[in-house]
């Protein structure tokens, strides 16, 4: 129900307004799971969510083969499996890597093993960078999709401790609440872009709304007290819109049905906005 509060919000006339070209291929095809069994315990839903990833990435190295900007809309985060899919192997037919930044509340780094839940959701930056089930890891024909080095995380304050220990390994680059907190966001945005642009083309963004605090971002599947501001939101899109380096965006944990008024997606369609060039002056 993600993408249908996004459109309710008014997603597409905004983005009109700001004189974009929209075309709205409509939903993703995703096997309902209330209609089955969700099997292995470690990774529920596996199967049925590698092959709804996988008809993403097609979609969205599609668009990008035709010069388009992908914008994917979600529901949980394991749909940043696909999008990111896409995006590598376009780029790897052009022997060029990407980087990515990942704006969220949790590492998202779990894998099978760690997972205290089996929730695919909790897994899918550890599989974009080659850690977890091979059904996600080789979704792009590439292993793995993106380099540790090339990933920076932002708005960090609920880990695993499994997930914590792999984080650390993996040489990613985390950028925490308390980093916000005494760096300022302006500080730490440009970090990020600079360690995920570095030796890529460009940057897929992915954005989990929980990344926000919940006083302004209440209806989200996990939420974390003490996330950014609504302004530090802003000026985080902002700025990942001055870099000119995005080449995916992704939006996603949007639960309509414990949000309050449709508060979150409009939100999220602000922040989209933000992150495709709109200026307050």
């Amino acid at each position: 129900m993600g993408p249908s509060a996004l459109r309710v919000a008014g997603l597409q006339s905004k983005l009109k307004q700001l004189g974009r070209q929209v075309e709205d291929i409509g939903n993703v095809q995703v096997r309902q799971p209330e209609e089955q069994p969700y099997g292995e315990k470690k990774a529920k839903y596996l199967d049925e969510i590698a092959d709804a990833c996988k008809g993403l990435a097609d979609i969205v190295a599609k668009a990008l083969d035709e010069d388009l900007v992908p914008l994917v809309l979600g529901g949980d985060h394991s749909i940043a499996v696909g999008t990111t899919a896409g995006a590598a192997a376009h780029f790897n037919k052009q022997s060029k890597r990407i980087g990515v930044i990942w704006l969220d509340a949790h590492g998202d780094m779990n894998t099978p093993d760690s997972s205290p839940s089996g929730n695919v959701h909790g897994m899918p930056l550890a599989s974009i960078m080659g850690y977890g089930p091979p059904e996600l890891t080789k979704l792009a024909g590439i292993t793995p999709m993106v380099e540790p080095r090339s990933v920076a995380l932002v708005g960090i304050r609920d880990l695993d401790s499994k997930e914590r220990r792999l984080m650390k390994d993996s040489g990613v680059h985390v950028f925490t609440m308390r980093d916000i907190d005494e760096r300022g966001m302006r500080e730490v945005m440009a970090e990020a872009l600079r360690f995920t642009t570095d030796d890529t083309a460009g940057v897929a963004v992915s954005l989990d709304m929980d990344f926000v605090d919940p006083t302004d971002a209440p209806g989200v599947g996990t939420p974390v007290r003490g996330g950014v501001t609504y302004r530090e939101a802003h000026l985080a899109l902002e700025m990942i819109a001055d870099s000119e380096s995005m080449v995916s965006f992704e939006l996603v944990e949007i639960n309509p049905v414990i949000d309050e008024h449709n508060t979150t997606a409009l939100l999220g369609v602000e922040l989209v906005l933000s992150g495709l060039g709109k200026k307050i002056l």
